[in-house]
């Protein structure tokens, strides 16, 4: 691993934390995600991590289950940490068919948990990583919702695909995770390394891992938002679930808009959580004065996570913008600084806007204040500011 960052010194990179021997490819949720990670897993040849925060048991766990005790039967190393709180509901057959494969799960446990409270971090991060050498992170859980069943049409999911010196260190974060342990020596994969360096440069993509996380002492991917923010020069396509951003980011992106820049917002028509759907809708009229374009998502619930910004530069993963992720959870993103795929990935955006969305209405937002929809809004957004308050409060004085 040492040759590896060492070689990676000499190269020019645009911004501090980038490696570039990675090859990236942006992956859209549902059939097309899960298609993706049954090969994967299909063609591990010693390892698979995964990580993420719901992991439930029906056909699509089930399907991932299965592919997943396959790959253990072939001697293949198989790791599953799932958030203790959201993955509570699996059963204790479900867990002893992994465990009697051979499969290593646990859940990451907060500090107290029932099955209606929660105290401590998340565990809100997806990720998987196969051989150290192939990765996805993204915003996708495994359950039907994020697939494509003959019933019903998946949720917005995004994820990129990865492979290279990238997925090398996101192999590293799995397992330090895994361990409990802060700072750990993983012994250097050759054969990824040796992937790594062979990637052509042509294809080479610069890619840098961010993470959120109070007890690391992480704020990351909130540097990552204010750096976006501040240095858009022309353009900022957002795409988000649960969009409520501290005062902070507003700021930022109020500037942003002074000064010029068109900022698009896409958001959920229909939320899994009213409240918070309730409670973005209270923003629409900041937003909308301030000359900021906000459309809905509606085919289905819109879960992505992901900021475009001026066709160069973009952050994709599992971070929400709000105080939940911004203090509380356990969160990783990528940053990727590459024209080719940020153009591609503004294009998927810009044809969601047109054949998926709606625009929202300024005029109902602006001018009819009195409606009683307007003080369920309002409601809605103090009860959500109140609850994220009292939980990451202890969080924001780390910070």
């Amino acid at each position: 691993m040492l040759k590896l960052k060492t070689a990676f010194r000499r190269k020019k990179i645009s911004s501090p934390g980038y490696t570039v021997l990675n090859r990236v490819k942006p992956v859209r949720g549902g059939k097309y995600f899960f298609s993706l990670l049954l090969k994967l897993i299909e063609e591990a040849e010693y390892s698979v991590h995964l990580q993420t925060y719901a992991f439930e048991e029906d056909e699509t766990g089930q399907l991932v289950a299965d592919a997943l005790i396959s790959a253990a039967k072939r001697n293949i190393e198989v790791y599953i940490l799932v958030d203790g709180f959201a993955s509570q509901g699996l059963s204790k057959a479900f867990k002893q068919k992994l465990e009697e494969a051979g499969i290593n799960f646990r859940y990451f446990e907060p500090l107290l948990r029932s099955k209606y409270f929660y105290f401590g971090r998340r565990l809100h991060h997806k990720i998987v990583v196969i051989d150290s050498i192939r990765a996805i992170v993204g915003s996708m859980n495994i359950a039907n919702r994020y697939n494509d069943t003959d019933t019903e049409k998946s949720w917005l999911d995004t994820a990129l695909y990865v492979e290279g010196e990238t997925a090398i260190a996101l192999q590293e974060v799995c397992w330090r995770l895994w361990l409990k342990k802060r700072r750990r020596k993983v012994p250097e994969d050759k054969k990824a390394i040796e992937y790594a360096q062979s990637i052509p440069k042509e294809e080479q993509v610069a890619v840098r891992i961010r993470q959120n996380d109070w007890v690391m002492q992480k704020i990351e991917i909130s540097r990552s938002y204010h750096a976006l923010f501040g240095n858009a020069q022309d353009r900022i396509y957002i795409m988000c679930s649960y969009f409520l951003p501290g005062k902070r980011l507003l700021r930022r992106l109020r500037m942003a808009a002074a000064r010029g820049v068109k900022v698009y917002v896409v958001l959920a028509g229909t939320s899994d959580v009213k409240t918070a759907k309730y409670a973005e809708r209270y923003l629409y009229r900041w937003l909308l004065r301030n000359k900021i374009t906000v459309y809905e998502y509606q085919p289905t619930v819109l879960h992505a996570k992901m900021t475009i910004v001026d066709g160069k530069k973009f952050t994709i993963g599992s971070y929400n913008l709000n105080g939940l992720s911004a203090h509380a959870s356990i969160e990783l993103n990528l940053d990727v600084d590459d024209e080719r795929t940020a153009t591609m990935i503004e294009e998927q955006v810009k044809k969601i806007i047109t054949e998926d969305c709606k625009p929202v209405d300024a005029d109902t937002y602006i001018n009819h204040l009195l409606r009683p929809q307007q003080f369920l809004h309002w409601l809605s957004y103090q009860f959500m500011n109140f609850m994220l308050m009292i939980t990451t409060f202890y969080f924001r004085q780390r910070e």
